[in-house]
């Protein structure tokens, strides 16, 4: 049976957690003095008290935590923590008057204040707000709560809590696996919490030299921080309708480029690569320092990460060269950037892309489905899967030829399981109905198909596209509300990776034994 006790423990500790963050926005506004104080104190106050409220009520639980028990945990803390982090958007009237005398008009604004949050923190990107720039005069800690929930879901939710109060869960490992992306799981430390601690800071890390980066390149500070915790979260959130466009400046694009690039690295590899310890002799440090970036460089996921970058990169610069008529550098930092943008499913745009060759549309939406390396801050299938399928595939040919060769399916030169095979091609099926089926559902309420495979790709693999870049004008807030609430799911079961979220409804899981 499940341990309710623990379970209310755990969630309990991470709304006092969420609303610690509020906490930081309602600071927010303060400094900038909008109109978002009251809204965010009452917000983190009811956040506070019914997290205060569930920990009390585990309060003598037992630490250790089953399997069944991790994936109840993770689903439902990224659905508590995005019903709470909309509060802040009702109270505040961000989409809308919430009003309980007109329910209709009150479901929409609910609907709409939920997805923007479950975007958030999904890292998805997709957007109610059609006009955000309408919002910076008087809702500058509104904005921020954006990004922060974005830079906040990154890694994970629980992860986050795995590092900061170790001590509250046992057997995190379960809960680790539970929330984590990608089919290989990385260790650093025999503990999880001491794991968790250093990917935590090549994040921190990493969204600070980012920030730094903008500012110097001509953002105003308040810009930087925003598109610094959105960038390195390969979220895609923006303080501007046209987002990096708004600048029109290559070095800010440039900047984005490498950070994306960077955020769409295992967090583990970058750890790995910049970690030093103590060496007592300058031999011992160019030793240690060849077989560090000798392990970087042979890992087989990052080397098909970057072929693919390189690649596509080029045959978009080539195409915009001889068909849009784009000189050199333009061409190869456009090209580049959405490349870079789409594989790591950030979905940010720094140029018209639906006036590109169609074909160039056709291998974003690959690099899209794609994504980019496991443990990373990335959505999408993960390019660790991707290449497992092609030596899938490559084994069946020689198969054919040679049928009784014992041939393993090997990663960085270890083979990998046939558990984990066998559990690969189940979660690409999976993973194709999914996209298949709200295609289906997109057209049968009257999109076209270039526009239903965008919503598809979009929502499962945590992207977000702006709809109006590509194909007829359309945004997300006219979406019929039954289709957000889909896309809503979609998400969440994109970020848990499907079967995370899907196990909780088969009848196997809720038997005793």
């Amino acid at each position: 049976m499940l341990n309710k006790q623990l379970i209310s423990k755990v969630i309990g500790s991470l709304l006092v957690l969420e609303s610690a963050f509020m906490a930081i926005c309602f600071f927010v506004a303060l400094l900038y003095r909008s109109s978002d104080l009251w809204p965010f104190l009452f917000s983190l106050l009811i956040t506070a008290g019914v997290g205060v409220t569930l920990a009390r009520m585990g309060k003598e639980a037992p630490t250790m935590m089953s399997r069944r028990d991790a994936y109840v945990v993770v689903s439902l803390t990224w659905i508590t923590f995005s019903i709470f982090g909309s509060l802040p958007y009702l109270f505040g009237g961000f989409f809308g008057k919430f009003d309980l005398f007109h329910p209709q008009e009150t479901w929409m604004v609910t609907t709409n204040a939920f997805f923007e949050t479950m975007s958030g923190f999904t890292t998805t990107g997709a957007s109610m707000l059609d006009d955000v720039e309408s919002q910076l005069n008087s809702h500058q800690a509104m904005l921020f709560w954006r990004s922060l929930s974005q830079w906040i879901g990154g890694l994970g939710i629980v992860f986050f809590t795995i590092a900061i109060l170790p001590s509250m869960v046992g057997n995190s490992m379960k809960v680790f696996s539970a929330e984590a992306t990608g089919p290989i799981r990385s260790k650093m430390h025999p503990r999880l919490s001491a794991t968790a601690m250093r990917i935590w800071w090549v994040y921190l890390v990493l969204t600070v030299l980012c920030g730094i980066c903008y500012g110097f390149a001509g953002m105003d500070w308040f810009s930087a921080v925003n598109y610094a915790m959105t960038t390195t979260a390969t979220g895609g959130f923006s303080i501007h309708n046209n987002s990096i466009m708004y600048f029109n400046s290559p070095s800010i694009e440039y900047i984005a480029l490498i950070f994306q690039y960077l955020s769409g690295i295992n967090f583990s590899m970058l750890f790995m690569v910049i970690a030093m310890r103590k060496l007592n002799s300058w031999r011992e440090f160019k030793l240690s320092v060849r077989n560090k970036w000798g392990d970087f460089f042979s890992n087989e996921e990052w080397r098909f990460y970057t072929s693919m970058v390189v690649v596509c990169s080029l045959i978009i610069t080539v195409l915009l060269i001889f068909n849009n008529g784009y000189d050199m550098e333009t061409a190869f930092r456009k090209s580049t950037f959405q490349v870079v943008s789409m594989m790591t499913t950030t979905g940010i745009y720094c140029d018209q892309v639906g006036a590109w060759p169609r074909v160039t549309w056709m291998l974003l939406c690959i690099l899209m489905f794609i994504g980019a390396c496991s443990g990373s801050t990335t959505g999408g299938f993960k390019s660790s899967r991707a290449l497992m399928i092609l030596k899938v595939m490559r084994n069946e040919f020689v198969r054919m030829m040679h049928p009784r060769a014992v041939l393993p399916v090997k990663i960085n030169g270890k083979a990998i399981p046939s558990s984990l095979v066998h559990s690969l091609m189940a979660f690409f099926a999976v993973y194709i109905v999914a996209c298949i089926g709200t295609m289906a559902l997109m057209m049968a309420i009257g999109n076209n198909v270039t526009n239903s495979a965008i919503i598809s790709l979009s929502c499962i693999n945590n992207v977000g596209l702006p709809l109006n870049e590509i194909g007829p004008d359309m945004t997300w807030s006219s979406m019929p509300l039954y289709i957000k609430w889909v896309c809503t799911s979609l998400m969440l079961l994109g970020r848990l990776e499907i079967f995370n979220v899907l196990i909780l409804f088969t009848t196997s899981f809720w038997k005793d034994n």
